[in-house]
């Protein structure tokens, strides 16, 4: 009689399958059209591990709300909202509406920056705004340059109204097969050398 041991390879093989799985039913989920806007948010994998709610979607993504629940999980030893729960919701926003608005790039955040000003010691709203200025300038340097480092500055507030989080995000914005084309470069000059 054969037994079966629980060893860590076997717990990272199931571990990776889900996430495989979850990701490739966010990429089936994403192609039918009769899925609203807000749910696709919702159903995003890490955040509906989270139990991210969206609150308010207008214009493309432009301007955005999302509610981040205080639960048992997500509560530090201070009984206020743990800052990991706070930079991974933060970090895909402004990568995910850029993408939305300027299609056919590769789009992904390059670096983020949180100032913890104030406890989060409720449910958090997350408020985005996209800006008309910042989509002229991106549209400005892509026309110009071919690529935009964009920097958006957004934060979560409390039930109160009070900014807790000062959220500073930079997005890279490139030209499909960029950073395939930047690895060559960096061949090619290794060999010259």
């Amino acid at each position: 009689m054969k037994l079966f041991y629980f060893t860590p390879s076997a717990s990272l093989r199931t571990l990776r399958f889900s996430m495989e799985l979850a990701i490739n039913i966010f990429a089936l989920l994403k192609r039918l059209p009769f899925i609203p806007e807000k749910k696709f948010l919702e159903w995003y994998p890490p955040f509906w591990l989270m139990r991210v709610k969206v609150l308010e979607i207008k214009d493309n993504g432009r301007y955005l709300r999302l509610k981040l629940p205080l639960t048992m999980f997500s509560k530090n030893m201070g009984h206020s909202m743990f800052g990991g729960y706070q930079a991974a919701v933060a970090d895909p926003i402004a990568a995910i509406v850029c993408a939305k608005i300027f299609p056919g790039n590769e789009v992904w955040t390059r670096s983020q920056h949180i100032d913890f000003q104030h406890e989060g010691n409720s449910d958090l709203e997350l408020r985005f705004e996209f800006s008309q200025e910042i989509e002229k300038q991106i549209s400005q340097d892509l026309a110009d340059k071919g690529r935009s480092t964009p920097t958006f500055e957004y934060g979560f507030y409390r039930q109160d109204g009070v900014r807790c989080s000062k959220i500073s995000n930079t997005v890279a914005i490139r030209p499909r097969g960029y950073q395939l084309h930047r690895e060559i470069e960096k061949s090619k000059n290794k060999l010259s050398s």
